[in-house]
């Protein structure tokens, strides 16, 4: 792996990448070399410019991160991003996320974009990975213990930079109300969109809607059976339910989930207006989840923060979890908690820089 202040260099020449876009012209050009940026530019003439940008990943979940710091108007539009994020002829990634300058007191804003250049109104992993690119920006230590105020379309998200290199992020409180999230599946009395049906690809599927800034419909397995439990609260195959009738649900082992046929079907469903990222649990133990996601806007990647603390807070609000865990993607694990003193779910998780590198536009 390249070091941070290295340039990233193809494998191919400034020809095979010509014959490469002549082949294939695609109107997104890689062409980075450790010449000076002058000579680059000479050969292109009818480029819009040379974009400098670093790509971190969080678990797996990678980003091109672009320095717009100084200035309010995106250096991107969302058609730049489609072509940036595409791993055959951009520079590949599950998102193109830009350091602008703050409003409304915060240091910085997020202005980011989906592969598909779609702008969800925030990305956990993403935050993460942003947090360390600005403080590298600062040039800061991996040690620096600082925190940074930014301004999401889910509001303002407080991502803190560890002595451990991990990023601490403060969520914020879930909503849990359906009309906010948004979903169209009706409520119990509270508003709370908890264990409801919802029929995805001929099954009914058991699940809880929560919004993390943006929405996200939780499943743990399909219904599978009605059984009337009475009481105030009991215990069946060690799930916990808290009223006196509930369906049983068949829990499935996430490895046989096919993720790519049903992730579609859940964020375009009729009852999410705005879509919806999707996840599928698998409770390990009380401090233990185990995730798959299919994220809108994106599909599967290997790690969602925000579906993440969701999956969490759904297996909360089902009696599944304790309010601090474990969640096992498949990139890898982050520790979520909610925490009783301010009602603010906390997220903690690595965010590592891959390589820097130029782009032609």
């Amino acid at each position: 792996m390249a070091a941070a202040s290295q340039r990233w260099a193809p494998c191919c020449g400034i020809s095979s990448l010509r014959k490469a876009r002549n082949d294939a012209r695609p109107s997104v050009r890689m062409a980075v070399q450790h010449k000076p940026l002058g000579h680059l530019a000479s050969t292109r003439k009818s480029s819009r410019g040379i974009l400098e940008f670093s790509k971190y990943q969080g678990l797996g979940n990678d980003f091109v991160l672009v320095d717009n710091r100084e200035s309010a108007e995106p250096k991107l539009s969302k058609e730049d991003a489609v072509r940036i994020c595409n791993r055959n002829f951009g520079v590949g990634s599950d998102g193109v996320i830009l350091v602008m300058p703050g409003v409304h007191g915060c240091d910085y804003t997020m202005h980011i974009y989906n592969p598909d250049g779609s702008q969800p109104e925030m990305c956990g992993n993403g935050i993460r990975c942003m947090a360390r690119f600005i403080g590298e920006l600062e040039g800061r230590t991996i040690t620096s213990n600082r925190s940074y105020k930014i301004h999401t379309g889910a509001g303002t998200i407080i991502p803190t930079l560890k002595e451990d290199g991990q990023v601490l992020v403060d969520m914020g409180i879930p909503i849990l109300n359906g009309n906010r999230i948004p979903t169209l599946l009706p409520g119990h009395f509270d508003g709370t969109v908890i264990q409801k049906p919802l029929e995805v690809d001929g099954k009914t599927w058991l699940v809880t809607c929560v919004s993390m800034g943006n929405p996200h419909c939780v499943t743990f397995g399909e219904e599978h059976e009605e059984v009337k439990i009475y009481g105030k609260k009991k215990t069946l195959f060690c799930l916990v339910f808290l009223t006196k009738a509930h369906s049983v649900q068949h829990l499935f082992d996430l490895s046989t989930l096919p993720l790519e046929k049903i992730g579609p079907l859940f964020e375009n469903h009729e009852k999410f207006p705005q879509k919806t990222n999707a996840e599928f649990v698998e409770v390990i133990s009380l401090s233990h989840l185990k995730v798959r996601v299919w994220e809108r806007g994106a599909g599967i990647t290997l790690a969602c923060g925000t579906g993440a603390c969701a999956a969490f807070v759904a297996a909360v609000l089902e009696g599944r979890a304790k309010k601090n865990c474990i969640v096992d993607l498949p990139g890898g694990k982050l520790e979520v908690e909610w925490r009783a003193s301010d009602h603010h779910v906390y997220m903690s998780g690595p965010a590592e820089h891959v390589f820097t590198g130029t782009l032609v536009l």
